[in-house]
């Protein structure tokens, strides 16, 4: 126990949970974690942050879970990181760094990760002249294209700078020497002139009754650098290098402020920039002048209100959508996490902790973009919906076109699956391009992007238009069998999509402009009862509302009917209705053949019903599945039914030696036809599967 004790004072605010694990660790590791805690303390840190940067330096995991619960929100994003590490050592001297950092903020989840990993690593680099040169500079690389942008992002400029200053001392020893020097050459004048011209602007500001603080604002050597070479100016052709920061208490006294800085020292007019009354897309505000100021040396002065500040400092000003140029949808996940960060860092300011806010965040800062891995470890974001065709089509038209399988994470997949961000994907090709029709259809689930469908209809346009007539056919009689209205003439549904001939049907289907599915739904609607006459009185409305899940019976609701089982009709199904023997009306689509047996011999007892308002129930429904026999047919086959969330209620197969095939009869629930629609051209889309239609 004497070695725990000891070892506890080396870190200052060390839990008693981790002593036994600090007893086991190098003094040089605790030193380090010491350092990084105090980083921590100055990033307003939470005690969860601190307790996951402590276990994280230790290993001790376990103990501080028990300790504090809520630890365990942020182990998985630590431990994610490690892969975004692993990703940068193998890309290309940082051209994929943007798509890694977008990885690294979708996988962690929990923006507490990030300010642990900024101090782990502001650490490292504090004492990467100790690690060997190929180390070194693997690390500092690192830095430069993830850490330092990071904080960039968070508007954790301390941190930012020391990080910049640090991998840019590693990546370019000679440069930073020479500007440290030239720096170092004039400290001591730049100092004494920066605190005389800091007197004078304070003298100045209190005669004109200006509360204000006036402070030196340091410049720190890779911004020098970086500003030394977009202007291509040599060192002392630099306007800050000498400068002031001005708070003042309100918007008014920043022009005011301003003034007097111009009355007391000559302006440059082109280095004058007023962001108060123009501010930058993230809304940063400051007033921004240069002047010839004492000994005719060159002066920046800043000038912003102390709440301006408390925006631009403290980690909520996302700086980066104007140094960087961020922008777009890929950013809108991100700028929802800045808002629940700037919240939170509000609340620990204030010494409030609201227990919501972290049930807010995480419900409220879900991802719309996923970012997945080429098998080179390249970074592409996508939809969040997207398919692993999606992607193929992201990489390259001609890709896609050739695609004939996927594999994600080494591990074959359908084409209609959703990766995940960070899964890697490889994509199968054939030698030739052949993309299929169904690819083109919204409910089959292969496309989510209308790009990717744009592309797959060009490929099909450039074809000969008799052969899209003959696979526009083909593809509408598949569908019309499936949903049990073959046979209907289309004729006069053509009107409605502004079409004269049913070839220009047939080709609008083969290109994807107009969905098998969108078919067999007007077929339906056109064998649904017509509205009562507009000539007609209109009739009176019932009283009652019908049930949510209820049919209208001759325009009244919550009648006794029951569905009959001959032929399982479904919302969206023409249906009608016959008046059995003590179950009430009997609901029948209107093509059922025992429906038309039993009307011939009693056509009294018909009656029109319609589906009531708002129908939300589920509906049983038989379905009959043919396809080669092979090893996991059911598993895949259930599998999209547990997708769609489409309860099974019975399934029974066989398998016919003879031909080797199997044929797979089940009852399921669904909502209506185009719930049906969508699970029988996700069946038809399987491998080996033949035909996936509704029986009766």
């Amino acid at each position: 126990m004497a070695a725990v004790a000891d070892s506890v004072p080396s870190v200052a605010g060390l839990p008693d949970w981790a002593g036994a694990a600090a007893a086991r660790c190098q003094p040089v590791q605790l030193e380090h974690l010491r350092e990084a805690l105090q980083i921590l303390d100055g990033l307003i840190a939470d005690p969860a942050s601190r307790a996951a940067a402590i276990a994280h330096a230790l290993d001790c995991w376990d103990e501080a879970e028990q300790a504090l619960p809520e630890v365990a929100q942020l182990r998985p994003g630590l431990a994610e990181a490690g892969r975004i590490w692993s990703l940068h050592g193998g890309s290309s001297a940082g051209g994929n760094a943007e798509g890694l950092r977008r990885l690294l903020l979708a996988i962690v989840r929990d923006l507490r990760v990030v300010f642990v990993l900024l101090a782990e690593q502001l650490v490292r680099m504090r004492h990467a002249q100790e690690l060997p040169e190929d180390e070194r500079l693997k690390l500092a690389r690192l830095t430069a294209d993830i850490h330092a942008p990071l904080a960039n992002r968070l508007g954790i400029w301390q941190v930012k700078w020391e990080l910049e200053d640090l991998a840019f001392r590693c990546l370019n020893l000679e440069t930073y020497r020479r500007i440290s020097q030239l720096l170092d050459e004039r400290r001591s004048d730049r100092e004494r002139y920066i605190k005389n011209a800091q007197q004078t602007l304070e003298q100045a500001l209190s005669a004109a009754g200006i509360s204000a603080e006036v402070a030196g604002r340091p410049k720190h050597i890779f911004s020098i650098w970086k500003k030394m070479s977009r202007k291509n100016a040599v060192f002392g052709e630099l306007y800050d290098v000498r400068a002031l920061r001005v708070l003042v208490d309100d918007l008014p006294s920043c022009y005011a402020a301003l003034g007097i800085v111009h009355a007391l020292w000559t302006p440059i007019p082109q280095e004058f920039d007023d962001y108060i009354a123009r501010p930058k897309g993230n809304n940063y505000q400051s007033l921004h002048t240069a002047v010839v100021g004492p000994e005719g040396k060159t002066l920046e002065v800043q000038v912003r209100s102390q709440q301006m500040h408390a925006h631009a400092e403290l980690g909520v000003a996302a700086h980066w959508k104007y140094k960087e140029g961020g922008s777009g949808a890929a950013d809108g996940a991100f700028e929802r996490k800045i808002t629940w960060l700037r919240q939170l860092l509000e609340n620990r300011e204030a010494g409030e902790d609201d227990p919501g806010l972290y049930e807010g965040f995480r419900t409220d800062t879900s991802e719309d973009r996923i970012y997945v891995l080429t098998p080179r470890g390249e970074v592409i974001d996508l939809p969040a919906d997207a398919t692993v065709l999606d992607f193929a089509y992201h990489v390259h038209t001609e890709v896609g076109h050739r695609c004939r399988g996927a594999k994600v994470n080494g591990r074959i997949v359908p084409l209609t699956f959703t990766p995940q961000s960070g899964d890697r994907i490889e994509i199968m090709t054939g030698k030739e391009s052949a993309p299929r029709r169904d690819w083109l259809n919204p409910q089959s689930g292969y496309l989510a992007s209308g790009r990717a469908r744009d592309k797959v209809r060009a490929w099909f346009r450039r074809l000969d238009r008799d052969q899209n007539v003959r696979a526009g056919s083909a593809l509408l009689e598949r569908e019309l069998k499936r949903m049990g209205v073959h046979g209907k003439p289309l004729e006069p549904l053509l009107p409605r999509w502004q079409l004269k001939k049913l070839d220009e049907l047939h080709v609008a289907v083969a290109l994807g402009e107009i969905t098998p599915g969108q078919v067999a739904r007007a077929v339906h609607e056109a064998e649904a009862p017509p509205d009562a006459d507009d000539s007609a009185p209109a009739p009176r409305l019932p009283s009652r509302p019908p049930r949510q899940d209820a049919v209208s019976i001759e325009g009244v609701g919550n009648l006794m009917h029951s569905y009959a089982r001959c032929c399982q009709a479904l919302p969206g199904d023409a249906i009608i209705g016959y008046i059995t023997q003590g179950r009430g009306v009997s609901i029948h689509r209107q093509d059922c053949r025992s429906f038309a047996h039993m009307s011939g011999r009693h056509p009294e007892r018909v009656l029109a019903v319609g589906w009531g308002i708002g129908n939300t129930g589920q509906f049983e429904v038989d379905l009959r599945i043919r396809a080669y026999d092979r090893g996991h047919l059911l598993k895949d086959i259930t599998g999209v039914f547990a997708g769609l969330a489409i309860a099974v209620l019975s399934l029974n197969s066989r398998v016919l030696p003879d031909h080797g095939l199997a044929e797979i009869h089940c009852a399921a629930r669904v909502h209506d036809v185009e719930q049906l629609a969508q699970l029988l051209n996700r069946l038809g889309s399987l491998p080996s599967v033949l035909e996936a239609k509704r029986v009766n």
